[in-house]
């Protein structure tokens, strides 16, 4: 059993829970629900930070070019982006497929969900600054961008599903060690593990907060991982990070979506 923070479909107001998923069902007031009967909102209300290249495959794909110019040297600190408001969806909801675009890569990210202002952070110290952890998708339009900000890439509407819940950091034993999954209609695209970071959970938090404040609320993306698979329309979308849960979205066409929910 996990102690998670959710919030349901239609309810404003966050809620905790005792979760099972090996038996599929959510305690919450003391009666039993089986998860798949539950709609769930994104979990989140902060700012979401994403963060480039932290995966040990995904740098050395690109670390010839880091020595070209105008750079020269791979980057010293984190490289940092942002998934604003519009991008946030939730555990079901739809990823809008661009009309202009025949495929978007899904970046399957843990989430670190921060509970406390977190400024000059000790690595030592860094979880003490953490919530729990959840699942998201980083959805992005395919580009080679790495050091220009890719605003119309990653920041499109219902870009960033993110959930189904938030998982209490005392319930994940190892952060730095969790299995991630991504499967695109049932078959196993990506399999990997935050064992691969170059920059392990606490001294990511302790390399970001060194020159910016975290607030509690914020996400900060651990990175996705190298070959990140890519999704058509119709295609359903499936991210599991073991010990947290699942978090499952379908692409469809933009121009089909009037009155859905993204």
């Amino acid at each position: 059993m996990r102690k998670i923070i959710f919030k349901q479909q239609g309810i404003p107001q966050l809620k905790e829970g005792l979760l099972d998923i090996k038996k599929n069902y959510l305690i919450m007031n003391e009666r039993k629900n089986k998860i798949n009967e539950l709609a769930f909102d994104n979990p989140v209300s902060g700012t979401v930070y994403g963060t480039l290249l932290n995966y040990e495959g995904s740098f050395k794909e690109l670390e010839q070019k880091m020595y070209e110019d105008p750079y020269k040297e791979p980057p010293k600190a984190p490289i940092l982006y942002i998934k604003p408001i519009n991008t946030f969806a939730s555990a079901g909801s739809i990823i809008p497929l661009p009309s202009d675009v025949s495929k978007v890569k899904i970046g399957a990210a843990l989430g670190i969900v921060f509970g406390k202002t977190a400024t000059k952070v000790k690595e030592e110290e860094a979880l003490n600054f953490v919530l729990g952890y959840t699942i998201v998708n980083d959805v992005q339009i395919p580009h080679t961008n790495v050091y220009r900000p890719a605003i119309k890439e990653i920041a499109r509407d219902g870009f960033c599903p993110i959930g189904p819940w938030i998982v209490k950091k005392g319930f994940v034993k190892n952060p730095d060690s969790l299995f991630i999954r991504v499967a695109i209609n049932g078959d196993i695209k990506q399999e990997n593990s935050t064992a691969n970071l170059i920059r392990p959970i606490r001294k990511l938090i302790s390399d970001v907060t060194e020159f910016m404040t975290l607030y509690s609320g914020d996400v900060l993306l651990v990175g996705i991982p190298e070959c990140a698979p890519l999704a058509k329309a119709e295609d359903h979308v499936s991210i599991q990070i073991e010990g947290i849960g699942v978090l499952e979205n379908t692409v469809k066409k933009e121009h089909s979506l009037v009155g859905e929910r993204l």
